[in-house]
């Protein structure tokens, strides 16, 4: 069971990777290039075919994570033929741009469609913020003896009403003892809780979250919130990166490791969570990908905004290096964040 929800969960992230890739296939087709191959997953090729009508090669590779779409032209060092008009560098600015960013796009998009039939199916998840009872997970309040059900009354003597009070009054102490005060079936207990210590992943943690609880949603409301929810994710996206900026946050990210985790864990919970969770992450990776970081169609976008404003192409190769300078930082990245999730296991 185990492990089929784990496929179930692989093959979910390997939708949106697909859904990504497919926007950028489709726009480049509408705009006349000629896409050489659509893969899903990389390394050796597991199964692969072309119909005889179309030059696009369709595949499957060993490796099942990401995807990724060969546009001819795009490469800047293949022999182009300047008057193919399928090649990606003879194509019009407008039509480069759509390509680039119809994957980002795609995703935004699919992102409604998912939080649209998770609502139908599984309802709204609504959290219990207002009796500051607890779930604990493994960690530190786990060892210190907290129990789910638990109601927090105060963090080192000091009452918290709201979990942002008490998300607080923890974070502050990384790595302190802590007297968290409960109440326990009516009984008054205090908890000697040490948060994460500092350059910890778990700095300032101490792992418990709200309570949830799950309503039925109708056609209108679940079709209201999915227009709705991706902007937000956008928004707290775009607001989570400014405060790890500016210093007011710890910057946290998941590997695929840890990605695949906790799909898993709400593929276990059911099918309206799983596509709930999906159509977040959807929205995160349409977002992510706009940043103007080289490798990514953001960083793509900026160049041909530079394009645009100069009315002159850039250095092709040069482009072609800065991005490969790009992804070699962001695969060192997720080489480390996957690390320190293996051996958070």
């Amino acid at each position: 069971m185990t492990l089929a929800i784990y496929l179930v969960a692989i093959l979910g992230l390997a939708v949106l990777m697909i859904v990504h890739e497919g926007g950028h296939y489709l726009a480049a087709r509408r705009y006349g290039m000629r896409v050489v191959r659509f893969s899903i997953g990389f390394g050796p090729t597991v199964w692969k075919h072309r119909k005889k009508d179309s030059g696009t090669i369709f595949q499957v590779a060993l490796i099942p994570f990401l995807a990724y779409v060969q546009i001819a032209g795009m490469n800047p060092y293949e022999e182009t033929d300047p008057k193919d008009p399928g090649s990606y560098a003879n194509a019009s600015l407008w039509g480069r741009v759509v390509t680039i960013a119809a994957g980002p796009v795609a995703n935004y998009l699919f992102a409604s469609v998912l939080f649209f039939f998770g609502l139908l199916v599984g309802g709204k998840e609504v959290l219990d913020d207002a009796s500051m009872r607890v779930i604990v997970e493994a960690g530190p309040a786990q060892v210190a003896g907290m129990q789910t059900g638990d109601r927090v009354l105060a963090v080192a003597g000091r009452a918290v009403h709201t979990w942002d009070e008490l998300r607080k009054s923890v974070s502050a102490h990384p790595g302190e003892p802590l007297d968290v005060t409960v109440e326990r079936q009516g009984q008054t207990l205090h908890e000697t809780v040490t948060p994460g210590p500092r350059g910890d992943k778990d700095e300032g943690l101490i792992h418990v979250r709200v309570p949830t609880h799950v309503e039925p949603v109708g056609f209108v409301e679940a079709a209201r919130f999915s227009v709705i929810a991706p902007p937000l994710i956008v928004y707290d996206n775009i607001r989570a990166i400014g405060l790890v900026l500016t210093g007011k946050e710890k910057f946290q990210v998941n590997g695929p490791v840890g990605i695949v985790k906790e799909t898993a864990r709400r593929a276990r919970t059911g099918a309206g969570v799983l596509l709930q969770f999906l159509g977040m992450l959807s929205a995160y990776l349409g977002a992510f990908n706009l940043l103007p970081f080289p490798a990514l169609d953001g960083g793509r976008l900026l160049f041909l905004g530079a394009e645009a404003v100069s009315r002159r192409k850039p250095d092709a190769k040069l482009e072609a290096r800065v991005h490969a300078v790009g992804l070699v930082m962001l695969l060192t990245l997720i080489a480390f964040v996957t690390y320190a999730d293996v051996l958070a296991k």
